[in-house]
């Protein structure tokens, strides 16, 4: 059995990027270790969710070993930096954000974090942290440093499947009617249209059928109820639809391009 390390940015992020591999891998039997770099504190808050005095970062952190229990993660590590938010916001420049981190002493702090794991394999975000958050980023530059200090040869991209979420948008609109949005389904139908969301079918090695847990992977979702509303884009569609927009995840092997052959059903596997 083997030892994967999911690095993620923010609480959410793992359960919306890759809860369906990591559920799969835990029922597995391999040990799923969870790392989050941030709290998740500019993160904004579904109205009226916060009680009086709650810090945002300290719900989010609640809410994500919650999902981690829902996903099977064995271990969960937060390294506590603070969130950077969105480009050109005055959080990018916190002295304690994660952006602004050395990339190698954040690397040292990873690796004094999971001194006594052995990774197999390691997950962080395409170069472009997906859609160019700078925390995914940082996350993109921070692994796979850490992954040559620590001699991890299996290092995966997690991305998005630029072609199939076009695709499963204009499905979705076309059935928009059968139930309620928040607006959100516009919003991503904008954003894949920029060329540097996600990836091209072409360049993903690993397609995950995550469908025999699509459940728990949308109950980790839904554990985040500080970000994300029962009647958001989300959660708001009907089981079957959910499942056809979010039953596979998607994956890249940087040492391993596709050229042309089949997507690789196995994470494991070169």
């Amino acid at each position: 059995m083997a030892t994967v390390v999911f690095l993620h940015a923010h609480p959410d992020d793992e359960a919306l990027a890759t809860g369906g591999t990591m559920a799969r891998m835990a029922d597995e039997g391999h040990r799923v270790v969870l790392v989050v770099a941030t709290s998740g504190e500019e993160g904004e808050p579904v109205p009226g969710v916060l009680a009086t005095g709650e810090s945002l970062g300290d719900r989010r952190v609640a809410e994500l070993a919650e999902a981690a229990e829902i996903l099977g993660v064995e271990r969960l590590v937060n390294l506590g930096y603070r969130d950077s938010g969105m480009v050109g916001e005055d959080a990018n420049g916190h002295p304690d954000c994660f952006w602004q981190a050395d990339v190698d002493e954040a690397v040292a702090y990873l690796a004094s974090a999971l001194a006594d794991e052995a990774p197999d394999v390691l997950v962080v975000y395409d170069p472009d942290g997906g859609y160019g958050h700078p925390d995914h980023i940082q996350v993109h530059r921070v692994g796979h440093r850490w992954a040559e200090t620590a001699d991890i040869d299996r290092v995966r991209w997690v991305t998005m499947n630029r072609d199939a979420i076009r695709t499963s948008i204009e499905a979705a609109l076309a059935d928009e009617d059968s139930w309620s949005d928040d607006g959100m389904l516009e919003q991503r139908r904008d954003r894949a249209e920029s060329e540097s969301f996600g990836m091209p079918d072409a360049e993903i090695t690993h397609a995950i059928d995550v469908s025999t847990v699509i459940g728990r992977k949308r109950a980790a979702i839904a554990a985040h109820a500080s970000q994300i509303a029962p009647e958001s884009f989300f959660l708001a569609m009907p089981d079957e639809q959910f499942a056809s927009a979010f039953g596979t995840e998607w994956f890249v092997d940087p040492g391993n391009p596709r050229r042309g052959g089949p997507q690789r059903t196995d994470l494991l596997l070169a």
